[in-house]
C-alpha cells in the first residue's frame, strides 16, 4: 500500500463563498504514479472533489497534472489555484516570492504571489486560441434547454481554448441564466460531437454591485454537470471580451446558481514578453488535511 499526502482545499473562497473542492496529492521523490493510478484515485474521490491535481517539483519548478473521474483534464484552474496558494503560504522558502513557475499540458505558466497583498495567488493562463465555432444558436439552446431567443445575440457564440476549449455563449437576463437546466447526459454528447470541454454561460446582469458580469460553467465530459469556479472557463471568457474590445480594466466576475451567494473569480490583465496575458486569481481554504492510501 502506498501513502500519498492529500488535501481538499477549496478554491476562490471569499466571504460567505463556499467556492471550488479540488484534491491535492504533492508527490515526493520517491512517489511514481500511473496516469491509470491517477484516473484511478480521482474515481475513488469523485462526489468529494470534481478534480485531483498532482504536483511534483523539479528544482525551483511545480509540475502539475490534473484528473476527473472520466479523464486526464488538459489545464484546471481552480486545482491550480488551490495548490499554489497553500504551496505559497505553507513554505518558508515560497512565501516571500513573488513569482514562481508551474508546468501543465499547455507549457509553462507563471504563478504570481498576493497572498500577503491581498490574500491571493494569480495563475497566468496558457496563451489563448481562438477556433472555429462548430454551432449556432439554435444547436446550443437545444443542448441546454432554453429557448433560442434566450441567447443574446449581441455576444457572438465562440469557441476559445485558454486551456480547456470553452464555448461561450451570452444569457439576456439573470433570471434566464439562473433557471438553466440541462440534461447532463445530453449536453455531455453534445460536448462531446463538437470537441467542447466546457460551456461557459454568460450574462451582463449581476447580483452583486463589485461583479460585472454572473457565468456558469457546465462540464457534463468530466462526469458532472456544473462547476462552481472556474479559472481555465473564465480566463477564456476574459480573452473573448479582449477579443470583442470590451475589455474595459481588471474586474471581478461571480459564478454558479446560487442568486445570492455566488463564488466570486478575480481578471486581470499582465503583459509579458511583450503579449497581453490574462491572470486569474483567488484565495483558498483547507477542508481536509492528511493522507490518501493507495493500494498497490
Amino acid at each position: 500500500m502506498k501513502t500519498l499526502k492529500f488535501k481538499k482545499i477549496d478554491a476562490f473562497t471569499t466571504g460567505a463563498s463556499s467556492g471550488n473542492p479540488a484534491g491535492y496529492i504533492l508527490l515526493e521523490n520517491e512517489d511514481i504514479l500511473t496516469e491509470n493510478q491517477m484516473l484511478q484515485i480521482a474515481g475513488q474521490l469523485s462526489g468529494f472533489v470534481n478534480e485531483v491535481g498532482f504536483v511534483k517539483q523539479t528544482g525551483d519548478e511545480f509540475n502539475l497534472k490534473f484528473y476527473s473521474s472520466e479523464c486526464e483534464v488538459a489545464f484546471c484552474g481552480h486545482a491550480t489555484i488551490a495548490i499554489m496558494y497553500d504551496l505559497l503560504a505553507s513554505r518558508k522558502e515560497l512565501f516571500n516570492k513573488s513569482e514562481i513557475f508551474i508546468n501543465v499540458a499547455a507549457g509553462k505558466l507563471s504563478v504570481f504571489n498576493h497572498i500577503q497583498k491581498d490574500d491571493a495567488v494569480y495563475i497566468m493562463a496558457p496563451e489563448p486560441e481562438f477556433l472555429q465555432c462548430p454551432v449556432n444558436i439554435s444547436h446550443v439552446s437545444d443542448a441546454l434547454g432554453i429557448r433560442s431567443s434566450e441567447i443574446d445575440d449581441s455576444f457572438p457564440l465562440n469557441l476559445i481554448n485558454a486551456g480547456l476549449q470553452t464555448l461561450i455563449v451570452g444569457i439576456r437576463s439573470l433570471d434566464q441564466c439562473l433557471k438553466i437546466s440541462p440534461d447532463q447526459e445530453k449536453l455531455k454528447r453534445f460536448c462531446l460531437n463538437n470537441k467542447i470541454d466546457i460551456i461557459l454561460v454568460s450574462t451582463k446582469q449581476t447580483h452583486t454591485a463589485h461583479s460585472r458580469y454572473r457565468n456558469r460553467v457546465f462540464a457534463p465530459k468530466y462526469g458532472y454537470l456544473e462547476d462552481p469556479a472556474t479559472g481555465s472557463g473564465n480566463a477564456a471568457f476574459a480573452n473573448y471580451l479582449c477579443s470583442l474590445n470590451l475589455w474595459q480594466g481588471d474586474f471581478v466576475v461571480e459564478q454558479g446558481p446560487d442568486r445570492a451567494n455566488p463564488n466570486f473569480i478575480k481578471l486581470k490583465k499582465h503583459i509579458k514578453n511583450n503579449k497581453e496575458r490574462i491572470l486569474f486569481g483567488g484565495t483558498a481554504t483547507i477542508r481536509v488535511d492528511g493522507n490518501f492510501f493507495l493500494q498497490n
